[in-house]
């Protein structure tokens, strides 16, 4: 029965190509403007590690005061100094904690004829790759005795290793970095999680430049690596360089803790604020603990992580889906209520409404799949023109995929179908005997 409908759809569509043609056209833009939204925000607004987050913190310490809070009350600073970075780090009140900021040594091959490269890292401690199930293709991190001697050791990308060593396993070799010889101890396999959570004062959440390096935060500070990310200070620090920021109250340290249950977090606050009052104490501060202890979805939502503009651009295109819809629906009832006479015909010979409605839904079917497949291809290539009015680094994180092409045609299928049941509806109310009398 199905190839029946099917066969009078395909009909009635060829009778009036022009208003088919038009129909598809509103099915497939509207539907590419929503999809290739859904994309941007899909990929900018997903949980990084979905499996841990609910785990992993972000603590926030009030240490510029009153004065330089948000207008919400909360610390203004979303990164900490290193006084208590290196105190948090040392009191160790979590299951796995790390401290951490950004590098952007210099790296070649001792001996080797090749020039040395700039790249990019982090200065971490030995927890952060469990904690943050950080994958390896060759070797691990270090072990946490490295954090306490210093040691000279360092994890490399994939990328790097294959720049660097043609992509062999290079655990137990050496790199020069800035002038000093480090032995690879790891190669990571595929990482890079989007919105980059343990690096949200840097990056602002997204970077896609890949991390090539990590190394021990105590031997970086001991060889005086300065930091390559984002400083902030709420005054002039009283001493230049990088001893002097390590002296200020300058925030320029990320820090990610472990927690695994509701206990291990209210202690942790009680840690925090014990921690605050203590430095209230000994004159450091002068007003009462003002913290902040956010797992990472909500410590990514508190910072606006999610560009504005993708939320907007993606409200704009739902709107054009539905005025997309809105007209289509004025264009089947004006199709469908011009062949009153024919509908007439059909009951009277003993259709029932259901063959009506089986009827012009197929027809409202082929219609949304022909706007699927017009909206696959304008899908696609919004995807690829996203970078003309988005950041190179958030443009650069949406793509097409085969999900992403399947919800395409759904929703345009679903879409027209859903656009179809009043037109449908009023044209199964035809009333058989009035079509005869007036034929």
């Amino acid at each position: 029965m199905f190839s029946y409908y099917l066969e009078l759809a395909l009909r009635s569509l060829k009778r009036s190509p022009g208003l088919t043609l038009l129909m598809v056209l509103a099915i497939g833009f509207g539907v590419s403007a929503s999809m290739t939204t859904y994309s941007v925000f899909r990929a900018v607004s997903g949980d990084p590690i979905p499996w841990k987050s609910s785990q992993l913190f972000v603590p926030q310490i009030d240490i510029w005061g009153p004065t330089s809070r948000r207008a919400d009350g909360k610390p203004a600073n979303a990164a900490l100094d290193y006084t208590d970075a290196v105190a948090m780090m040392r009191d160790h009140r979590a299951k796995l904690q790390s401290a951490s900021y950004r590098v952007a040594p210099t790296v070649q091959v001792p001996g080797s004829r090749q020039h040395p490269i700039s790249v990019s890292g982090y200065a971490v401690y030995s927890e952060f790759f469990p904690m943050l199930d950080v994958p390896f293709a060759y070797g691990s991190g270090w072990p946490v005795d490295a954090d306490t001697n210093q040691a000279a050791a360092v994890v490399i990308s994939g990328k790097l290793n294959q720049e660097m060593f043609d992509g062999q396993n290079s655990v137990g070799k050496t790199l020069d970095i800035q002038g000093k010889d480090y032995q690879v101890v790891g190669v990571l396999g595929q990482w890079d999680p989007q919105p980059r959570f343990y690096d949200v004062f840097d990056t602002g959440g997204f970077d896609t430049t890949s991390n090539d390096v990590f190394i021990p935060f105590t031997r970086a500070i001991a060889v005086g690596m300065n930091n390559a990310g984002s400083t902030s200070c709420n005054a002039n620090p009283a001493e230049t360089g990088f001893v002097g920021l390590q002296r200020s109250a300058c925030v320029w340290i990320e820090y990610v803790a472990e927690l695994d249950d509701a206990a291990a977090v209210q202690a942790y606050r009680e840690y925090l604020n014990g921690y605050a009052l203590a430095q209230k104490s000994a004159g450091r501060f002068n007003w009462a603990p003002n913290n902040s202890l956010l797992d990472i979805p909500a410590f990514l939502d508190d910072q606006h992580v999610v560009p504005s503009d993708t939320k907007v651009s993606l409200m704009v295109a739902l709107g054009l889906l539905i005025v997309c819809l809105v007209n289509t629906v004025g264009l089947l009832l004006a199709k469908f209520l011009r062949r009153s006479s024919e509908i007439g015909v059909r009951r009277a010979l003993g259709a029932p409404q259901a063959a009506i409605y089986a009827q012009f839904l197929t027809e409202a079917g082929i219609v949304g799949l022909a706007g699927g497949a017009v909206g696959l291809v304008l899908t696609g290539v919004g995807v690829f023109c996203v970078g003309l009015v988005l950041p190179t680094d958030i443009a650069a994180l949406a793509h097409v995929n085969f999900s992403l092409l399947l919800l395409t045609l759904v929703i345009a299928v679903v879409s027209a179908v859903l656009a179809g049941l009043y037109p449908t509806f009023r044209a199964s109310r035809v009333q058989p005997a009035w079509q005869l009398k007036s034929n």
